[in-house]
């Protein structure tokens, strides 16, 4: 309990920013029910951990984690284990893990007051059944950020990739109504926040039924106070002529497109049910940047994925080079338990450490190629908005409309503000500058 008598909830989070937005809503519903959020586990009445499934390494270091949070424990303490590891694995977490009282999948957010009631009783519960019509528009998010927020306009997703677990974690997609995301993105610029990003596990596929991605990003672009817009993550099948069209006309919309392509090779996007071929994945490409000149691309790229030849790793580096990304996620395949990529044959398995030496020289092309077009820009100028301290000492932390990280020197009064800055400096994947002027400097928010 805090001073006031209030009892205490910490919430530890792990994976990608719908994980952080799910949170944030979680905060947001414990708050408004008598909970006090607090930064630190230790003391805490509830620990909850919001977990990831992508890849194996993500839950084994959860594991840990859960060991790590015993010394953390009263007698009183309730530790809960929320998100994508909790629906995967249900009842078989508590058994895994016997001082963990609660596991609650991605849907069953509601239910947390009363499971941590029942939890202080000496009850141990799961609640991870899909809720299809769950969006959570009542719960008011207690946001970690007072200069960006995380927006979810759709969850689950219906692509079924073959490697990828987000469908039996996250169930089936469905959209939020354009109405409930305006409302939302009105009450975020009405507390200062300038920048919004649209999550989805598809989020251009985004349909409420009457408005596709084009309307979505056209009317949350005009919200007044919203000066950028993001999103992620989109799938390169859902980029319409529209949806581009909406967003090389609407001012909002940042010049960078995160564009998973997982691999350059036709054969190998075959097997990983992509839906879209090597020759297909380019011509996206060609059309954003048709519309849209100058704007950076990113990516997420996978290898040793079961099958994958030598030729079929070089042309992922040729597809590399020859788009020229301005960054990329790489990583080794991970097999999860329940995708389909568990039936691909024994024999197409790559050894370890074929997949190792793969993914040390995609690393090192990518790093290379990120290098090189820094190295360009040093000497202009650009807007930056100041999101954070830095961790480097008396420096700040803030991002051109390209997603490009720059540290600039400054005291904390300029978080939430922009500025043009001039580009000093670049360790190859970060950039330092020089404050040249104030943009509209607008007050921190939060």
């Amino acid at each position: 309990m805090n001073a006031e008598g209030r009892p205490t909830v910490y919430i530890e989070t792990y994976g990608c920013q719908m994980n952080v937005s799910d949170s944030e809503l979680m905060y947001g519903h414990l708050e408004a029910v008598g909970y006090t959020p607090v930064g630190g586990p230790d003391g805490a009445d509830v620990i909850l951990v919001n977990t990831c499934a992508i890849r194996d390494h993500a839950e084994q270091r959860v594991l840990g984690r859960l060991g790590e949070l015993k010394r953390f424990m009263g007698r009183n303490t309730v530790l809960g284990v929320t998100g994508c590891m909790a629906q995967r694995l249900g009842p078989a977490l508590l058994e895994r893990a016997r001082h963990v009282q609660l596991v609650v999948g991605p849907d069953g957010y509601r239910a947390l007051p009363a499971l941590i009631e029942g939890a202080r009783k000496g009850e141990r519960a799961t609640k991870v059944e899909f809720d299809l019509e769950e969006h959570y528009e009542d719960f008011q998010a207690r946001r970690f950020d007072g200069v960006r927020a995380w927006i979810p306009v759709q969850r689950g997703c219906d692509y079924k990739c073959t490697y990828c677990i987000v469908p039996m974690t996250r169930g089936a997609e469905r959209s939020r109504t354009l109405a409930d995301v305006e409302r939302e993105a009105c009450t975020v610029a009405e507390q200062g926040i300038t920048e919004i990003t649209l999550l989805g596990q598809t989020v251009n596929s985004y349909h409420d039924g009457a408005h596709d991605f084009a309307d979505l990003l056209r009317s949350v672009g005009r919200t007044p106070g919203i000066r950028r817009l993001r999103f992620t993550s989109p799938h390169p099948n859902d980029f319409t002529d529209r949806a581009i069209a909406a967003m090389a006309e609407t001012p909002a919309v940042c010049e960078h497109v995160h564009l998973p392509m997982q691999s350059g090779s036709s054969r190998t996007l075959k097997r990983m049910l992509r839906r879209y071929t090597r020759e297909t994945y380019f011509e996206c490409v060609e059309r954003i940047r048709a519309a849209i000149p100058g704007v950076a691309l990113t990516t997420d790229i996978i290898v040793g994925f079961p099958g994958e030849t030598d030729d079929e790793f070089e042309e992922t580096l040729s597809a590399v080079r020859e788009i020229g990304f301005d960054d990329a996620f790489t990583f080794r395949f991970s097999l999860r338990d329940g995708t389909p990529a568990t039936r691909l044959p024994a024999h197409l398995t790559v050894p370890d450490d074929v997949a190792a030496d793969r993914l040390d020289r995609l690393v090192s092309l990518v790093r290379d190629g990120t290098r090189a077009r820094n190295l360009s820009m040093l000497g202009t100028r650009h807007e930056v908005l100041i999101e954070k301290t830095a961790r480097r000492g008396g420096l700040l932390q803030g991002r051109t409309r390209h997603h490009r990280t720059v540290l600039v020197q400054g005291e904390e009064s300029l978080m939430g503000k922009y500025f043009t800055v001039e580009l000093t400096g670049t360790t190859g994947s970060t950039f330092t500058g020089a404050i040249a002027s104030a943009g509209h400097a607008l007050p921190l928010a939060g």
